[in-house]
């Protein structure tokens, strides 16, 4: 796994200036040069869009120049689509990860993942670093602890690799998690139970002997309820400060996390890595 290429998108927001501490420790922890870039929506004008363009470099040339001391920086304006120009770049210059925050919206943006960040999710190849709502969340910028949620055996070993190498790098502590959702509305019952206790261990004699094939010499833990929110608590339990989830499973029309991977990136403590 190499990471030499970090491409940061930057809108001047508030959640923007909160990410750069975060873009900044990644890039010395990974030895690694960032690309700020800024896009302009689409403009009817073309002069218009010339002149906002120009106005949008000499404010990015000035821009984190505080926060980023120390990195190699190169920062570049665009004119399109926001998620379509950021995916296009990244695609075309060899970027290892794309690191941004999650916009919601007013009273909802606890629950709401941002038009942009949801399509750059879906559409990237790279790695997707996000933070849904950082100026709540415990966080180092630098991790010293990470919790992988690995879903199903599909891509789990891959996963757990990567994230076992993306830790040492970084100098982080892992964590392996997969939730079991509840089997049963009545697990009082002791019948029921017994299922679900069936159900759990069977998870833990399968990712357990793909973590030992992986070579990845890390706790496994086994958790049962409802995914993203268990994954939240495991999370806050173990105060980490990063999660990591499988992207493949944002795409995979059948992928077991993909109808809980915005919910896992909205609840969660911490910053969320989709690789």
């Amino acid at each position: 796994m190499a990471t030499a290429h970090i491409l940061f998108p930057f809108d001047f927001s508030p959640p923007g200036f909160q990410a750069a501490n975060f873009v900044r420790a990644a890039a010395e922890r990974l030895g690694a040069r960032v690309t700020l870039i800024g896009v302009i929506g689409p403009v009817p004008d073309i002069a218009d869009a010339e002149r906002m363009e120009q106005d949008l470099q000499s404010r990015l040339d000035g821009a984190l120049t505080k926060e980023l001391a120390g990195v190699a920086v190169e920062r570049i304006t665009t004119l399109g689509d926001p998620a379509g120009k950021i995916v296009e770049f990244a695609h075309a210059n060899q970027v290892d990860l794309i690191m941004m925050p999650t916009y919601g919206c007013g009273f909802f943006r606890s629950l709401l993942i941002g038009s942009v960040t949801a399509k750059v999710l879906h559409d990237a190849r790279c790695p997707v670093w996000t933070a849904a709502h950082a100026e709540e969340q415990r966080a180092r910028p630098a991790p010293r602890t990470i919790l992988c949620s690995v879903g199903g055996p599909d891509g789990a070993a891959a996963l757990i690799e990567w994230a076992g190498e993306f830790s040492e790098r970084v100098g982080a502590t892992l964590n392996l998690l997969h939730v079991v959702p509840p089997s049963s509305e009545w697990l009082a019952l002791p019948g029921e139970r017994e299922l679900q206790e069936q159900l759990r261990e069977e998870a833990h004699r399968k990712l357990g002997a793909m973590r030992e094939s992986t070579g990845v010499d890390v706790p496994l833990r086994i958790a049962v309820g409802p995914i993203a929110a268990t994954v939240a608590e495991e999370a806050k339990r173990e105060e980490a400060d990063l999660v990591i989830i499988g992207r493949g499973s944002l795409q995979s029309p059948l992928g077991r996390l993909r109808t809980h991977a915005y919910g896992i990136i909205q609840k969660s403590p911490c910053p969320v890595l989709s690789v």
